[in-house]
C-alpha cells in the first residue's frame, strides 16, 4: 500500500473513532441528562423487604437504611412511607427495622425490591393531606404549567418547584407546615414533567432554561394577589429559584429564597448523574461536554450557578455534607461570598434534596424562624 493510502485510512480510522467517541459521548450526555422521575439518584440503593409486619418493616441493612427521618420507599407497584430506625425490635444481623408510618399503595411483600426518596407523598394535596387545594395551570411560555394551589390568608405566597428524580409531589412535604402558617402555595410543575409542555430535545437543562416557568409562576401568583413572594426549590428547582431571583423581571417581588440542596456545580451533577445511568467512566468527560454543547448549559463556568453578589432577598440554604449529586462545598463557598444575606444550615446523614426527611422537626423550625420577618 502506498504511503499516502495509508496516511488516508490511518487518517479516515483517526476521524472515525473521534466521531464515534463524540455520538457516544452526546448519547451519555443525554441519558444523563432525561428527566426520570422514579429513578434512582447517584447513591441510591436498592433495599430488599423481609417483612411488613403492622408498624415495623424490616429491610436490608446499609447506609441507606440506616438514615435517619422519614422517607417514601418506593418500587414493585407498591409506594409506603417509612419512618426512623427502631432500635430494641429482634431481627437478623444484615437487616434494620424501620418504623413503618403507612402503605400508600400496592404491598409490601418479602424479596420486593425498593429504594428510598424524598418524596414522601403520592397523589395530591387534597387525597394525601387533607388540604384544600385547587388544579390551576399557570401560562407558560411552551404552554399551560400544571400546579396546584393551596389557599392562606397571607399575601406572601410560597412557591415551591420540585428537582431531579422527582415531581411536584415532593415538596407536599413542606405543604402542611405552611398551610398552618397560612401561607398561601403554589405548587408547580415545569417543562418535561408529567402533564407540562415538552421541550424539543427533552432534556433537562439544570435549572438554566426551566427558571422561566418559575418566573412564569411568579407572574401568577402576583396576578392574582401575591404583594410578595418566597421561592422554596429543592435541587435543581433551588437553582431554577436562584435564577429566578436574578433575572425576573419581578425579582423585587421576591422577599427571600429557601433552597434545598441547589444544583450549583453544573459540571460535577452531569457526571454524577452519568455515573448513576451507568454510563462508562471512560466517557463521563465526554458526557460532560456533549452536555454542555448539545444543550448549552455552561459547565464549565465557575462553580456558582449565579453570582451571590447578585442576589438581594434574604436566602434560607440547606444542605448535607452527604450529598453525591450537588457538592455541598459549592454551597458552603456560596454562602460565604454573602454570609450577611445567606444562611447556611448543614444537615447531617441526608442524601440529595432530603434535608427535610432527615431532620423534620429542625428543619420546619428553622424556616419557621426564616419566614416570621418575611411575612
Amino acid at each position: 500500500m502506498r504511503l499516502g493510502t495509508v496516511a488516508a485510512v490511518a487518517a479516515t480510522t483517526v476521524i472515525g473513532a473521534a466521531a464515534a467517541a463524540v455520538a457516544a459521548g452526546r448519547y451519555a450526555g443525554d441519558v444523563a441528562l432525561k428527566p426520570s422521575p422514579g429513578h434512582p439518584l447517584p447513591g441510591d440503593s436498592r433495599l430488599t423487604v423481609h417483612s411488613a409486619d403492622g408498624d415495623h418493616i424490616v429491610l436490608t441493612r446499609s447506609l441507606a437504611s440506616l438514615r435517619p427521618g422519614i422517607y417514601g420507599l418506593t418500587g414493585a407497584g407498591c409506594h409506603a412511607v417509612v419512618g426512623p430506625v427502631v432500635h430494641g425490635t429482634p431481627h437478623p444481623a444484615d437487616a434494620v427495622v424501620r418504623r413503618l408510618e403507612r402503605v400508600t399503595h400496592g404491598a409490601l411483600r418479602p424479596g420486593s425490591r425498593m429504594r428510598l426518596t424524598p418524596q414522601v407523598h403520592a397523589g395530591n394535596p387534597r387525597d394525601a393531606l387533607g388540604l384544600t387545594a385547587a388544579d390551576v395551570d399557570v401560562p407558560g411560555e411552551l404552554g399551560a404549567l400544571p400546579a396546584w394551589f393551596v389557599p392562606g390568608a397571607r399575601d406572601t405566597w410560597v412557591i415551591t418547584v420540585h428537582g431531579l428524580g422527582t415531581t411536584r409531589e415532593h415538596p407536599m412535604v413542606v405543604l402542611p407546615f405552611l398551610h398552618r402558617h397560612r401561607f398561601p402555595v403554589l405548587d408547580l410543575a415545569y417543562r418535561n414533567d408529567p402533564g407540562a409542555p415538552r421541550t424539543a430535545d427533552g432534556l433537562h437543562h439544570l435549572g438554566d432554561t426551566e427558571w422561566r416557568d418559575l418566573d412564569a409562576a411568579i407572574r401568577y401568583a402576583v396576578r392574582y394577589g401575591a404583594r410578595a413572594v418566597v421561592l422554596h426549590g429543592w435541587s435543581t428547582g433551588a437553582t431554577m429559584a436562584l435564577r429566578a431571583a436574578v433575572n425576573s423581571s419581578l425579582r423585587d417581588r421576591i422577599s427571600g429564597l429557601v433552597l434545598d440542596s441547589p444544583v450549583l456545580d453544573r459540571h460535577a451533577t452531569v457526571r454524577a448523574l452519568a455515573a448513576a445511568r451507568r454510563i462508562p467512566r471512560a466517557l463521563l468527560p465526554l458526557a460532560v461536554r456533549a452536555a454542555e454543547g448539545h444543550t448549552g448549559l455552561p459547565v464549565d463556568r465557575p462553580a456558582d450557578a449565579v453570582d451571590p453578589d447578585a442576589l438581594d432577598a434574604p436566602v434560607l440554604l440547606f444542605h448535607g455534607p452527604e450529598d453525591t449529586v450537588a457538592p455541598w462545598d459549592a454551597s458552603r463557598r456560596f454562602a460565604a461570598r454573602r454570609p450577611e444575606l445567606i444562611t447556611l444550615q448543614a444537615v447531617p446523614h441526608a442524601p440529595h434534596a432530603a434535608m427535610w426527611n432527615a431532620a423534620p422537626d429542625r428543619y420546619e423550625e428553622t424556616l419557621r424562624r426564616f419566614l416570621t420577618p418575611l411575612m
